[in-house]
């Protein structure tokens, strides 16, 4: 059975010509090409959309499927959301993880369990971790290297430095 990922969420129905307007929820908005595959849930089942065409405006990221050539025969799709295969996913340089892959791993400070990596929050300066305590407290951890130490994503670990302070109110 595949996993699905998601990249894309459909906004809106943009010119007649079966054009969509995408939020694209991926650090890589080239990715979208003309002949990708991709997948939307249709009636509780993925469906395969193969994408024909792909303008960029204005920081905008529009595609038209295949076979769907007009306002009408895409209408259906606005809110939907747009996944690919695992094989599909852009590869990674060393260093760099996608959220899902850190989301269930064991956190450790100073060698101590320490909780679980239950989010991941994105924002314009860095990405913000998530991180359920024992005693069921959020912690919200920068995921810049003063803080994090080491990430083992194969035995999904992440060892926070000793330099990241936290009092448990408890």
């Amino acid at each position: 059975m595949s996993q699905f990922y998601l990249i894309a969420k459909i906004v809106s129905v943009f010119e007649k010509n079966g054009f969509l307007l995408i939020d694209v929820i991926s650090d890589f908005p080239e990715r979208f090409k003309s002949g990708l595959i991709v997948f939307i849930d249709v009636f509780g089942t993925k469906k395969k959309f193969i994408i024909e065409k792909v303008n960029f405006f204005r920081g905008k990221v529009f595609i038209k499927f295949q076979n769907f050539d007009n306002a009408n025969d895409v209408e259906f799709l606005v809110g939907k959301r747009i996944f690919v295969e695992e094989s599909q996913l852009v590869k990674l340089n060393n260093d760099t993880f996608y959220i899902h892959d850190l989301i269930g791993c064991k956190v450790f400070l100073n060698n101590a369990f320490f909780g679980m990596l239950t989010d991941v929050i994105s924002l314009p300066a860095n990405d913000v971790y998530v991180v359920k305590t024992e005693t069921e407290n959020e912690i919200l951890i920068p995921a810049v290297k003063k803080f994090v130490e080491e990430i083992d994503i194969k035995n999904k670990i992440i060892k926070v430095s000793g330099s990241f302070k936290y009092e448990d109110e408890n």
